[in-house]
């Protein structure tokens, strides 16, 4: 060991890291592979993920595989065991010589632990979760009291054992197959839309309090569309959003509105985003994506902290958040009643300002 309490990594053949989270996590991590990578050029570096987030991963030229944990509805209690039993016996049979898990939940920290791995880092759970299981731990990361983007919390592992990224190194990673393009663009050729010719906006979120209220989303859309901007709007497929949509589009009659809500995949909606002129989103995955595409992107924050999850190098992202004194709070709105005010009070007028500074006027 040297100073700091670093590991020697010259041995090191088999990296795995692991991220069990939503989306945006994931995307967010994309940096620690190319770091990984660039400090020990002969490793090979494998992830394991949630399956339904793993098209964030995908086509990453620094990941040699991906492991898949397999969240869906409808699974057995004995099926997840089987499941788990099954991807901790494969982890353990790749003889990795380093694992880091980038989340605090039980289930990394013991997939961290059966593998084997001589060097296992892993987040300070601080007595979150199995009492003592900063123990599996070789080599504990400490977490920053101030506010810190998530990249940077991510790429804190790596500095723990004294891998330390270089500034160019730092940039998002969002792969889009050509098959994906192809058939994202078509979906718009059959809407009579070209690239750089509509505004998307993604209204929704997997958690739904992180949402702007259809009312407003639908005045800015009728905005637009008296500025001849058409739009295009999109979600996740979960029936909520799905609704939320549907109602947002009864909202807006007699504007040019396309509807893409839940019909479009990972890699099809970062077509999608690369394609329009730009993107208007809350605090979800779709800004993420952006960013790692350095696309126009406005992002409306309410509950959550632009300063953790903001968009990252983007040098055409923008933020619009109120200033209360209470937010960020991460709460499921207030007093956690699923609403919060810092979100819903955000006015059509500076959404509007910051949109069309990004797009200018349609062509």
């Amino acid at each position: 060991m040297s100073y700091g309490d670093y590991p020697n990594l010259d041995a090191v053949e088999r990296v795995l890291v692991i991220k069990l989270r939503q989306h945006g996590d994931v995307l967010l991590t994309s940096p620690v592979y190319r770091v990984l990578r660039r400090a020990m050029p002969r490793a090979r570096v494998d992830a394991y993920v949630y399956r339904d987030a793993a098209p964030m991963l995908e086509g990453h030229p620094d990941i040699a595989q991906l492991h898949r944990f397999d969240r869906s509805d409808g699974r057995s209690l004995g099926e997840r065991a089987g499941q788990e039993w099954r991807l901790a016996r494969l982890i353990r049979g790749e003889r990795y010589d380093l694992v880091i898990n980038l989340t605090d939940g039980d289930r990394g920290v013991f997939t961290a632990w059966l593998s084997g791995a001589t060097c296992r880092v892993g987040v300070d759970p601080l007595g979150e979760g199995v009492p003592w299981k900063e123990r599996l731990y070789t080599h504990v990361v400490k977490r920053c009291a101030t506010p810190r983007h998530m990249v940077e919390q991510n790429l804190d592992a790596l500095r723990r054992i004294g891998i330390f990224p270089t500034q160019e190194e730092r940039d998002l990673l969002f792969v889009i197959p050509a098959d994906a393009e192809a058939s994202a663009r078509e979906r718009l050729r059959a809407a009579g839309l070209t690239p750089g010719a509509y505004i998307l906006i993604h209204p929704t979120s997997r958690w739904l309090f992180k949402s702007w209220p259809t009312a407003r989303v639908a005045e800015l859309i009728r905005s637009l569309d008296g500025r001849g901007w058409p739009v295009v709007l999109s979600s996740g497929p979960d029936e909520r959003e799905t609704s939320m949509v549907d109602d947002i589009v009864k909202r807006t009659s007699g504007a040019r509105v396309i509807n893409l809500a839940g019909r479009l995949t990972l890699k099809e909606l970062g077509a999608v985003i690369a394609a329009s002129r730009c993107l208007l989103c809350m605090d979800s995955v779709p800004m993420h994506m952006a960013s790692a595409l350095t696309h126009p992107v406005v992002a409306l924050f309410g509950p959550s902290s632009e300063r953790a999850w903001g968009p990252w190098r983007n040098p055409r992202g923008r933020v619009v958040a109120l200033d209360y004194s209470c937010r960020p709070c991460n709460l499921d709105g207030c007093g956690g009643s699923k609403v919060s005010d810092c979100l819903h009070s955000i006015p059509v007028e500076p959404v509007l300002a910051q949109v069309l500074s990004l797009a200018g006027a349609p062509a």
